[in-house]
């Protein structure tokens, strides 16, 4: 059921999970009022150890390939935020290997989903019961680092008060990885190359840290920061929100016309086009978002945005398709539920909170705040005028950050490659000589559009190439400081 903008801002809405983004009340990525906040966790543990690392190593779980090792744990970035983390060493020269870190979005998303349905060493089973050895892992290529963060989210624990924005979140990480840095256990990973890796909500996540990774780099080498530079070489963000102003007109687009069906009808459509341009609509509201001031933690402009804009054209264009994976009615089962499975190993790895995938408290701050709606284009080009390879990539199935939304932020992308990106002609990105993509190669920055992946890209398959195949050639080529070529 659709509701409208009224009864979206006047009832307290019940929240439903699936995928990556709430629904709340029916709308996908929806809002609740600010007034009814739920109240903040404040669940801490009594081992907490402020700029310490606490884990277990090699428990067993996941990674059962011999003589790799894994450790997982918490970092206590402060007496009230522990954020659990999941290493698994690289299967080829670890000590040499580059660091990827991954996370998921959300906001509010454990990164968890990306470890057992996607890209880790192991993948969940359909019945959610159990594992199976991923050989198409990541960890072929680099160690892997999962955070679930911010603090509440996945494993993590603490006080969910301290994080509203992707850059509050950025400080976190920061914090975070300094801590990893100083273990005895990690040092030597310091000079190694440094990736960030994200999803989803980490279009916004991914350019955050990554410039806050570089100025605080700047500002160790001013001597006005003391701690460990970041040796940031890759930025990889997949299916992502970065500029919902050149995003949002991506939906009607695709669900118009997409590789594999419409998804609402011609008056649905008619609809959403004029949510979208109308006066005071949903483009308008968001140049008013990116023209706000906030009120302190709260900014009602982008919120409001946020409201207008998912219930009107987002939640509306979806249909009764699954926004994560188009070709299924909604809701597909795929990728399977990981609680049931994380719930029987959490005392194995050293967990100490119930897991849950998406937190609310957490994605209400961010509403709240108006993060949703900002525009992160900025914060990817000055990262990408550093020098930092980058990677932008999608899936085609995939509604809820659609590839013409992307390509649209892309293509308005200002940087030192972009006139030559804008000159290029899509090339088809082979896997073993099967056509899996198109990309695109311009000096340090990539684009490709997978076939038949959804929102998740490395959780699917396309042709007889096996699931996660195609997206492990694009990281390994990345990893590698190689622009994407076919294979």
């Amino acid at each position: 059921m659709k509701l409208s903008l009224l009864s979206i801002v006047t009832l307290i809405p019940s929240t439903v999970y699936a995928g990556q983004i709430p629904i709340i009340d029916g709308i996908v990525g929806g809002t609740r009022n600010a007034t009814n906040r739920t109240k903040p966790s404040t669940f801490h543990s009594s081992a907490v150890t402020p700029g310490k690392l606490r884990y277990k190593e090699n428990s067993g779980v996941c990674e059962t390939t011999p003589g790799v090792n894994q450790v997982s744990g918490y970092g206590d970035v402060s007496a009230t935020t522990s954020l659990w983390f999941w290493f698994f060493e690289s299967r080829s020269n670890p000590d040499t290997a580059p660091l990827a870190l991954w996370f998921n979005g959300g906001p509010g998303s454990s990164s968890m989903l990306g470890l057992l349905q996607e890209l880790g060493p192991c993948r969940i089973t359909n019945d959610s019961s159990s594992v199976t050895l991923n050989p198409f892992s990541w960890n072929n290529e680099a160690n892997v680092l999962f955070i679930d963060q911010p603090v509440g989210v996945g494993f993590s624990h603490g006080d969910t008060s301290t994080v509203s924005t992707s850059q509050e979140a950025a400080r976190d990480i920061w914090k975070f990885m300094q801590i990893f840095f100083s273990d005895s256990r990690f040092a030597k990973y310091q000079t190694n190359n440094l990736a960030i890796w994200t999803e989803s909500y980490g279009g916004h996540y991914g350019p955050a840290f990554a410039a806050y990774f570089l100025d605080q780099n700047a500002a160790i080498a001013k001597g006005t920061v003391s701690g460990t530079k970041m040796n940031l070489k890759v930025l990889g963000i997949g299916d992502g929100l970065t500029d919902p102003l050149l995003q949002y007109e991506g939906y009607l687009t695709y669900a118009k016309s997409n590789p594999y069906h419409p998804l609402v009808s011609a008056t649905d459509l008619a609809r959403a086009g004029n949510a979208w341009s109308s006066s005071g609509g949903c483009r308008d509201q968001i140049v008013d978002c990116y023209n706000s001031i906030p009120e302190g933690d709260v900014d009602f402009t982008c919120t409001r945005a946020q409201t207008y804009c998912n219930a009107n054209i987002l939640g509306l264009l979806a249909g009764d398709w699954d926004v994560y994976y188009v070709p299924t009615a909604n809701p597909d089962p795929y990728p399977p539920d990981l609680t049931n499975y994380l719930s029987s190993i959490a005392s194995k790895i050293g967990a100490e909170s119930t897991w849950q995938e998406s937190n609310i408290l957490i994605y209400e701050n961010f509403e709240v705040a108006g993060d949703w709606m900002r525009n992160s284009r900025p914060e990817l080009e000055t990262v990408i005028n550093a020098g930092v390879r980058t990677i932008i990539y999608d899936g085609d199935a995939d509604f809820i950050l659609n590839f013409n939304g992307v390509e649209a932020m892309v293509d308005a992308l200002d940087t030192k490659f972009s006139s030559l990106y804008k000159s290029q002609n899509f090339s088809t990105f082979n896997v073993r000589g099967q056509s899996a993509g198109m990309y695109k190669n311009a000096g340090t920055f990539s684009y490709v559009r997978f076939f038949g992946a959804g929102h998740e890209v490395p959780a699917y398959k396309w042709g007889t190439l096996g699931v996660g195949e195609a997206a492990a050639q694009m990281f390994t080529q990345i990893m590698r400081n190689q622009s994407l070529s076919s294979t």
